[in-house]
């Protein structure tokens, strides 16, 4: 992570974490950044489907298996959960990572709420630096955002990450 710009963000399920990234990247790109994402799941995950070629590398015990296409390309690797800075380090360069989920981590958070919580994170992590709610949180003390308020939550990481 050194060196990276780098921001997350974190909230509990069905708050509204993939509309907030998803947002927030159009709104950086729209500004000329070039901008990276990683998302972190909760539950294994698999984009390859059986019986596809790269599905049967994977299961004829194949480590690593990129999958290459004209306009993408992906690297499917078997192994336990890497850190997320073994994520960073895979990364090509960006002008910012926005890391949605990893609620552990250290890096900057901003956290969004759908509604007031009744297990707000912020209080417990003091990499939570502000709130994305709809209704303005009663545990004062960080910035607060609306959830919609997209450029201005651009304009707070931005100044955040230099």
């Amino acid at each position: 992570m050194p060196g990276q710009r780098v921001f997350g963000i974190t909230g509990w399920k069905n708050a509204g974490k993939t509309t907030l990234t998803e947002r927030l990247v159009a709104e950086f790109v729209r500004r000329g950044w070039r901008v990276a994402t990683v998302k972190h799941a909760h539950h294994d995950i698999d984009i390859d489907r059986p019986g596809t070629d790269s599905w049967r590398h994977r299961a004829a015990g194949a480590g690593e298996v990129a999958l290459v296409g004209g306009r993408r390309y992906a690297i499917l690797c078997e192994t336990p959960e890497p850190s997320i800075g073994d994520v960073l380090a895979r990364l090509s360069p960006a002008d910012l990572v926005l890391i949605e989920g990893y609620k552990s981590e250290s890096h900057l958070k901003i956290e969004v709420r759908a509604a007031e919580e009744s297990k707000p994170l912020a209080p417990g992590d003091p990499a939570i630096v502000a709130i994305a709610s709809d209704i303005q949180p009663r545990d004062a003390g960080l910035p607060w955002f609306r959830r919609d308020d997209v450029a201005a939550i651009a304009d707070f990481i931005a100044a955040k990450v230099g």
